[in-house]
């Protein structure tokens, strides 16, 4: 049996500039470049034909456990990606600093405060007792973080904090008969949060001081079928966002901790590389996750998304080709630089190793993955993909 490896780099598709240029297709990237001709190219929709992903129920679509089925919100992903252990029961929270002023909400992000700085802010508000609910926040990375609310007869059918967009602050309401409590207990938290975030010496002189935190994507933690018995298969995770580490720990998966793994533009891939790796040396499957792709999308910048894809093909797939295993690499979903956000649009998708037939295609990217011989595919097509490639497959029927 061989082994797996899937690299998503967040965003990855894109669409064309008026140059008729992606970012994907405008990098220079031999390394991919060589693989997809002796690969094969496709287009993948992470979950379904024409629907916008988000990048949790993309991602858990991709590792096999379809959206539809398995998500339960984004907050309980995120949490167990921050390294807290949530019990059933627990409603967790999406969270962002924000910068709010007279009132009115001015920055969602706060001028993307650094890391170190959600560090120091985390302590003046990480842990309350609300209606004798336990409240716990953590800052991740930059201006992302959690909230935890740990208590009896809690719901996660509430509205959230976060607006999604500038303009004045909201308050939580409960949407559906006894949900009252857990919202009254999420707007409490969001005044102490405001005041004691407000008074912090870190914020002094700041031009967009974090000085409030947004939450959105509640969701109530529940357990589900581990990875290895639901796919046969040993699989780990080699990713720095916090989303990307809870969705493998929800599905069972072990987290590979990498120093450097930063999940922003300065991730050491590298050191991703070399932790899959060895990761593969104990287990069947790896799934290595790059952030920086899709933040340089949002922040509607074609240059640094190009140049985060050299920096991949120049620095991680070397790596990872050594290996000898499988290789998908693929994005959760395409985000337009035009417009900075995630679209509907098919994902390039290369299939590269043992396993996979040879293609006809000569270069990765999203006109050429048109013309490939995986044709188009959805996300829950791709992990049997996989499995087939590295000989795990199930027979259907006898």
């Amino acid at each position: 049996m061989s082994k797996g490896i899937l690299l998503i780099m967040d965003g990855l598709g894109d669409l064309q500039d008026a140059k008729g240029r992606t970012p994907l297709s405008a990098a220079k990237k031999p390394n991919m470049d060589k693989m997809a001709k002796s690969g094969i190219l496709g287009l993948l929709s992470p979950i379904g034909r024409g629907n916008v992903p988000g990048s949790d129920t993309s991602h858990l679509t991709l590792l096999g456990y379809p959206y539809w089925e398995f998500y339960g919100g984004r907050g309980p992903l995120e949490a167990l990606g921050s390294g807290i252990k949530l019990h059933r029961g627990d409603v967790a929270f999406r969270a962002n600093f924000a910068t709010v002023r007279n009132g009115q909400i001015i920055d969602r992000r706060a001028g993307r405060i650094p890391t170190e700085l959600g560090k120091k802010l985390q302590q003046k508000i990480g842990k309350m007792n609300i209606e004798g609910v336990e409240v716990l926040f953590v800052s991740t990375v930059e201006h992302r973080g959690v909230v935890v609310l740990h208590g009896s007869g809690l719901s996660a059918e509430i509205s959230p904090t976060d607006p999604h967009e500038l303009g004045a602050v909201v308050q939580s309401h409960a949407l559906k008969a006894g949900a009252e409590r857990t919202a009254r207990v999420l707007n409490e938290f969001t005044r102490r949060a405001m005041d004691a975030l407000s008074r912090a010496p870190e914020n002094s002189g700041r031009k967009l001081p974090a000085n409030a935190v947004l939450c959105r994507g509640a969701g109530a933690y529940r357990e589900v079928e581990p990875f290895e018995k639901m796919h046969g298969i040993t699989g780990a995770c080699v990713a720095g966002g916090a989303l990307y580490k809870g969705v493998a720990e929800y599905i069972g998966m072990d987290v590979i901790a990498v120093p450097g793994a930063t999940g922003s533009k300065d991730t050491d891939l590298k050191a991703k590389g070399n932790a899959a790796i060895k990761a593969l040396e104990t287990h069947d499957f790896v799934f290595v996750h790059v952030k920086a792709t899709d933040s340089f999308s949002h922040d509607k910048n074609f240059e640094g998304k190009k140049k985060m894809i050299e920096r991949v093909d120049k620095e991680l797939v070397p790596l990872l080709r050594k290996s000898g295993a499988n290789i998908i690499i693929t994005g959760d979903h395409s985000t337009a630089c035009k417009f900075g956000k995630h679209t509907g649009d098919e994902v390039p998708l290369l299939a590269f190793g043992p396993g996979f037939r040879t293609g006809t295609q000569k270069k990765f990217s999203e006109v050429m993955c048109m013309g490939g011989g995986l044709g188009h595919i959805d996300g829950w097509d791709l992990l049997p993909i996989m499995l087939n490639a590295m000989g795990k497959a199930r027979m259907v029927g006898t």
